[in-house]
């Protein structure tokens, strides 16, 4: 492939031009390759911070995810394992680039693993770990700028804290975006008591991509066997956080949010017409917003982790194919090993939908410059 980068922007001395921003302000250029193919994004993969892992471990923060809460012993077990095999996936760029060659991945919008947005943290230690994890996002986004752009994390436990980091990742560190989880505690994300409008105002100014992504289902009492947490938890997670922020009115105070949804949107995305038909027969359903709710629902981006092409083609159908995002969950084993291969086999997509669904949507929305 024939990648270049920003003269301005790049990192690698060899290259001989002036070294990056040591903020990591990475500005990707890329080009075509030689047979004209269009560029590839990922908008869903994971960094796993070795350092800030050793940083906490002796606080004991899996008590603290639904994702380790619920889950029987085998369940532990093999996510013990996982961990062990897949760690250098996580946290060695030189085994990632491989792994995305092999599937035909130009860039990823690399984001922290779920359970490295700490917000169990009081929120100054909070911030704190934020901006470490940020850093070093920041500093492979800058290093290997044909490859990575950075969305980071935020200390949504305090949403002034949060403001501020999102913007000091956007204007000093050049990050396309910021991963949240769909609750902070247990509490919903309208909960008023969380104030999270400042943040949700900051990233509509700042035009910025916010990637959703679940840690497990908070109430998973039902979901301890069979990994149901993950299999269940995180689309159900994803779904009752999506319907929050549609019908407490959050997407109608701020139409210009561009909020990716993984998993392919998790439940409701799939049967949307339930809440269309509860907001017209009942008068509890429609207290703060009066359109629709899919009129909303339809602003919101999904990835393609469906693992079937006729689902694949519903989403693209329902949701229009500028609203589908390739998508892998790179590298946990509930994602998908070939994203070209689902995205090339789902019936009647032109060559120009393909691109868009492969990463020419996903461009536009980093700012990602070819």
């Amino acid at each position: 492939m024939m990648f270049t980068c920003n003269p301005q922007d790049c990192n690698d001395p060899a290259h001989r031009h002036s070294s990056a921003m040591a903020a990591g302000r990475a500005s990707t250029k890329i080009v075509r390759d030689r047979k004209g193919r269009s560029l590839r994004v990922d908008i869903h993969c994971h960094y796993q911070n070795p350092v800030l892992a050793a940083k906490v471990a002796p606080l004991n923060p899996a008590q603290y995810e639904p994702a380790s809460q619920f889950a029987n012993a085998l369940t532990k077990e093999v996510n013990v394992k996982q961990v062990q095999d897949r760690g250098p996936k996580l946290s060695t760029i030189e085994v990632r680039l491989k792994d995305m060659d092999r599937m035909g991945v130009d860039i990823q919008a690399i984001c922290p693993a779920p359970n490295q947005c700490y917000y169990w943290a009081e929120p100054a230690y909070g911030l704190e770990l934020a901006r470490e994890a940020n850093e070093r996002l920041a500093e492979i986004a800058a290093t290997w700028p044909d490859r990575f752009v950075a969305m980071g994390t935020v200390p949504l436990q305090n949403a002034t804290m949060a403001a501020r980091e999102l913007e000091r990742c956007v204007k000093k560190l050049g990050m396309r975006g910021v991963e949240i989880l769909p609750n902070v505690n247990g509490k919903d994300l309208t909960d008023p008591s969380l104030g999270l409008d400042k943040f949700f105002a900051k990233a509509q100014e700042l035009d910025i991509v916010i990637f959703m992504h679940p840690l497990g289902y908070t109430n998973g009492n039902r979901f301890i066997d069979h990994y149901f947490n993950n299999v269940i938890g995180n689309p159900l997670e994803t779904t009752v956080a999506v319907s929050h922020l549609i019908f407490d009115g959050v997407m109608e105070r701020f139409p210009k949010l561009k909020i990716v949804l993984p998993h392919s949107g998790g439940f409701l995305a799939h049967y949307w017409a339930r809440m269309d038909h509860a907001h017209r027969a009942r008068r509890d359903c429609h207290t703060v917003i009066k359109k629709a709710p899919t009129s909303y629902l339809k602003k919101f981006y999904f990835d393609t982790i469906t693992f079937d092409k006729q689902m694949l083609r519903h989403s693209i159908d329902k949701w229009g194919v500028d609203h589908v995002l390739l998508g892998t969950d790179y590298p946990y084993d509930m994602g998908e090993e070939n994203p070209v291969k689902l995205i090339e086999s789902v019936p009647r997509l032109t060559r120009a939908d393909k691109d868009k669904i492969m990463g020419g949507t996903s461009a536009k929305l980093l700012k990602i410059k070819r």
